[in-house]
């Protein structure tokens, strides 16, 4: 990947910026890092820069094909941003790219170059209960800032009694802050998101609705200190404020983009969440130290949640009245009605997302698989549900969700209050042709998912939480036919597949066809 060179584009030259740092990094050891919030005069400074030139704009990919490439699609109007805010942010999206081939699986799906987005292999992701830290999918909405640990510290400040100033030592000091492991799911909002693009396009910006399959989920231990430990440690919150109304925010060091405008990525969970244990501050994950890519030094998990709030490269948490009203909180992560679109959308009729519905995907075979089989075909897939809920029965179907067969308890893996449940099943199938399969889940509350992609759809495409389906083209060998042509396309060294790919013989002699016809009674009524 290539940082964009100085070119005319579109009658505008985009000047390299290279030599001039208009906004210094804030701290040693904290590189790539430019503090926003809070320096309205930074803001604006930038904003009238930006406001200079003519940016790529978003590609098509919804009502266009989207490229078979891999990155699916470049991001090149956010690196185009990063480039035109000079040096101290001109070299992120090379930086970032270089932790994608250091920390990620060579075979990861680029959803999105830049920022990263990306998720592993269908098949690898669910060969285990536990995702490895290779191939666990990414969701970053800016580049990657490098810290170094002996300089990282974070601030909690807002309506705290004590704002404190703690440095990572200082949170893996066990004698003030007990450390808990957890195994929790992340999963991003727009997992499956590819099921609505392809129906129902909706909001097509390049990076909110990356056009993610199955595979933006993952299932790790995570390693830390609980943020409501920290509070307390702080004094909690002072008198005057009622703690059910409290919010915590957390600040990232990653820069962030809207609209024009340029931010940090803030976002807030209530009180009520933290005070459950429920949020941790990660600095290990899966018995390992942070992924740069994933948040190192340290990070928000907030269990049960949709991923955008576990906040990666955290520097601050503020104690605050009501939910943020950062644009990543209050303007995206919306749930819209499916009569919302680009011609009434605004902020206040959505919901904002926040415990994870339930959900479950079929990552084994994959959709257009032709499947040769003796009367079962072998599935694998995932199952979730958020907010404290767990998978307690999956079942998959054969027609479409006619008939169900739910998968034997002893092919479901182990439960966590907090984290998925990958399965696996031997599916009898007796049809041959393009057959729909299907799965859904059932959580401990009884919840279940819509059957339609309709039924979920909505104008930011979040949350795909229909059943998931595929198409496979069965061949069972048990049906004589089907074993008579197979034994001779072997002997005759022909490949059955692809299916579209026709026969270059004949499909029978004329004797065989003759008796076959008259077995039917002819080809024409004889009377």
């Amino acid at each position: 990947m290539a940082i964009l060179s100085d070119e005319t584009r579109d009658g505008v030259k985009l000047e390299l910026r290279g030599a001039r740092p208009f906004f210094e990094e804030e701290r040693p050891g904290w590189k790539g890092f430019v503090e926003w919030e809070g320096h309205n005069e930074k803001k604006e400074k930038a904003k009238k820069i930006l406001a200079q030139y003519d940016f790529h704009k978003p590609p098509e990919f919804q009502l266009a094909p989207l490229p078979s490439s891999n990155p699916i699609l470049d991001g090149n109007r956010w690196k185009e941003y990063h480039l035109a805010l000079g040096a101290s942010l001109r070299d992120i999206p090379d930086i970032s790219w270089d932790y994608v081939q250091k920390e990620k699986a060579p075979d990861m799906l680029h959803v999105l170059q830049f920022p990263y987005n990306g998720e592993p292999p269908r098949r690898r992701l669910v060969e285990d209960e536990v995702t490895s830290n290779a191939d666990f999918f990414v969701r970053n909405h800016g580049g990657i800032p490098e810290i170094d640990a002996g300089s990282y510290f974070f601030d909690v400040d807002g309506f705290v009694k004590n704002p404190q100033r703690i440095s990572l030592q200082e949170l893996q000091n066990e004698s003030k802050f007990p450390r808990q492991s957890n195994v929790v799911t992340l999963q991003c909002s727009g997992t499956r998101r590819i099921e609505q693009i392809h129906e129902y396009p909706g909001d097509g910006d390049e990076l909110i609705n990356a056009p993610w399959s199955e595979g933006a989920i993952g299932n790790a231990r995570w390693t830390g200190v609980s943020l409501k430990k920290v509070i307390k440690y702080c004094g909690g919150f002072q008198d005057d404020f009622d703690p059910n109304d409290m919010h915590l925010e957390f600040y990232g060091a990653d820069t962030y983009f809207k609209k024009g405008e340029v931010y940090n990525y803030v976002v807030s969970v209530p009180w009520r969440k933290v005070k459950m244990n429920e949020v941790l501050l990660a600095w290990e994950m899966n018995g390992e130290p942070l992924p740069r890519i994933h948040g190192f030094p340290l990070r928000t998990v907030v269990f049960g949640y949709i991923g955008a709030r576990s906040t990666k490269w955290l520097y601050r948490i503020k104690a605050i009245k009501g939910p943020s009203r950062a644009p990543v909180q209050m303007k995206e992560y919306l749930y819209y009605t499916p009569q919302i679109g680009k011609h009434n959308v605004k902020y206040s009729n959505g919901f904002s997302i926040q415990d994870m519905p339930v959900s479950s995907a079929i990552m084994a075979p994959e959709d257009k698989d032709q499947i040769v089989h003796d009367g079962k075909i072998e599935l694998r897939g995932w199952a979730y549900s958020g907010g404290g809920h767990w998978p307690i029965k999956v079942e998959v179907s054969g027609d479409g969700g006619n008939i169900w067969y739910q998968v034997p308890p002893d092919r479901l893996s182990k439960k966590y209050f907090h984290g998925w449940r990958t399965w696996s099943m031997e599916m009898p199938v007796d049809a041959e042709g393009w057959l729909d399969f299907c799965v859904r889940c059932w959580d401990n509350s009884l919840n279940t998912q819509p059957t339609f992609v309709r039924s979920a759809w909505n104008w930011d495409m979040h949350v795909t939480s229909s059943c998931h389906r595929i198409k496979i083209f069965s061949v069972n060998r048990t049906k004589p036919d089907t074993a008579k042509r197979l034994k001779f396309l072997e002997e005759k060294r022909i490949p059955l597949l692809p299916i579209t790919q026709p026969l270059g013989v004949d499909l029978e002699d004329e004797e065989e066809y003759d008796q076959e016809v008259e077995k039917h009674g002819g080809r024409d009524p004889k009377e």
